[in-house]
């Protein structure tokens, strides 16, 4: 028995064999572009850390881990940060104007490539995470990469949604900052004048892109629902279920932000 794919085919009338086919040639080299990326970004961190930082020599063999794979998110975030934003604002592609498409059935060969090389991404830091468990993150990461797989990889397939996925990836703008928290912590810059900056950057960024991106992200499903409904399945009962999970870990994690920012501030407050 042949199967099914539990979306309609987005090139026409071919089997789903056929398309299965396409989408290995037509997708897997943006997904193997992103794996080796994260690949020379790992070696090229801890090649850069050794020569400009004296104490990554010192940092144990889990720190130095996860001191790379933070390299390699940092590097994501940048990435699909500046993709989304071109794709979402500066390209006439999600504009209502633009296309007689319907915008939620928009695609191109270059958001196909940014999604694909996301892939990549999520399913290298995945593997890491769990072959290093809980060290590199815990389920709530887990989690987080999960959905973000399924959401990005069931995009790909069906040709639909591309604009919420590229939404969410341009939260990752608050990634580099959350990274660089961590880097002053080891190198014992808790204290630093840079630290509390920092910390007042991740608040202001999340408040921006994880918590009013999202207000924005739930009134435009909301305008667009009849589109929406009229999307696959799949595809519809997933906008309804992954958004209000995502929703709900960045308020937590905004919470846990918030009260690290005000304990920071009244420590340095304390100790001038």
């Amino acid at each position: 028995m042949e199967f099914v794919f539990p979306f309609p085919l987005p090139i026409g009338s071919i089997s789903s064999g056929e398309y299965a086919f396409w989408v290995i040639y037509q997708h897997c080299p943006a997904v193997l572009a992103g794996i080796l990326l994260c690949v020379i970004v790992y070696r090229l961190t801890a090649c850069a850390s050794s020569l400009l930082f004296k104490g990554y020599g010192k940092l144990t063999g889990a720190r130095k881990i996860e001191w790379n794979n933070r390299g390699i998110s940092t590097f994501h975030a940048l990435f699909v940060t500046f993709s989304s934003f071109y794709l979402l604002i500066m390209s006439d592609m999600f504009n209502e104007y633009s296309y007689d498409e319907p915008i939620l059935n928009r695609s191109s060969d270059l958001s196909d490539t940014v999604l694909g090389i996301s892939t990549g991404y999520f399913l290298t830091d995945l593997a890491m995470i769990l072959w290093k468990f809980p060290v590199l993150g815990g389920l709530e990461y887990v989690l987080h990469h999960g959905l973000s797989l399924f959401s990005i990889i069931l995009s790909l397939l069906s040709g639909q949604g591309q604009i919420y996925v590229l939404m969410i990836l341009l939260s990752e703008i608050t990634t580099p900052f959350v990274n660089l928290r961590w880097y002053l912590d080891v190198a014992g810059l808790k204290n630093s004048k840079l630290y509390i900056a920092n910390g007042i950057a991740i608040f202001l960024g999340f408040l921006i892109a994880r918590i009013s991106l999202f207000i924005v992200f739930i009134v435009h499903l909301w305008i667009h629902f009849d589109e929406i409904r009229g999307i696959c399945a799949l595809g519809f009962y997933s906008l309804i279920g992954v958004v209000p999970v995502l929703a709900i870990m960045n308020i937590l994690w905004f919470w846990k932000i918030t009260k690290g920012l005000l304990k920071t501030i009244s420590k340095a407050n304390h100790r001038n």
